[in-house]
């Protein structure tokens, strides 16, 4: 049996909504990446341009595969990555020609984080997919760290804030070219 909080925030996913939920640093905004519409509210609310694509979060490797071609990484790179995961390791991985082009924006590629963060792992497993993961802020703006920040800067627009806590880490994840191996945004 679902936790209630869990499952509530589930039932908003479903239904095409954008939620508040804690990760390992910040808090993030998600919904489901393969519903347009609710992709398009999360990057209003946070007044984000389409161009510049987005994060999936997952709960395993799994979730995430389909949206990636792994043939177009070099040798032995995916070793590489599956063993910084979970945790809190964003990897840009070349994306199929079947990829959202509202996830991908202008690029043909796609960043993704498989979480060790237990409540979003949780999430991710009972929505049965990935989420769409940006940080809880307006761009430009410093991202919400406790529930109740978040509830004060974006309450209103969010149609769930799913209670939680990070995990206390500082600054957001690594985020590093799968293909390059260029680090984009240090840890």
């Amino acid at each position: 049996m679902k936790q209630p909080r869990l499952q509530t925030a589930i039932e908003h996913l479903q239904q095409g909504g954008v939620i508040g939920y804690a990760t390992e640093a910040v808090f993030g905004l998600g919904c489901d990446p393969d519903n347009e519409p609710a992709v398009m509210k999360l990057l209003s609310i946070k007044q984000r341009a389409v161009e510049k694509g987005l994060v999936l979060i997952a709960a395993d490797f799994s979730q995430v595969a389909p949206y990636l071609d792994l043939a177009a990484l070099p040798p032995g790179r995916l070793t590489q990555l599956l063993n910084t995961w979970p945790g809190p390791y964003t990897w840009i991985i070349p994306a199929k020609a079947t990829a959202p082009p509202w996830l991908t924006g202008r690029f043909n590629s796609l960043a993704v984080r498989v979480t060790a963060h237990r409540q979003v792992r949780d999430l991710c497993l009972a929505f049965g997919k990935p989420l769409v993961s940006s940080s809880a802020n307006k761009s430009g703006d410093a991202p919400a760290r406790t529930t109740a920040q978040l509830t004060a800067e974006l309450g209103d627009e969010l149609d769930y804030i799913l209670p939680g806590e990070t995990d206390g880490l500082t600054n957001p994840s690594l985020i590093q070219d799968a293909c390059s191996g260029a680090i984009v945004r240090p840890a």
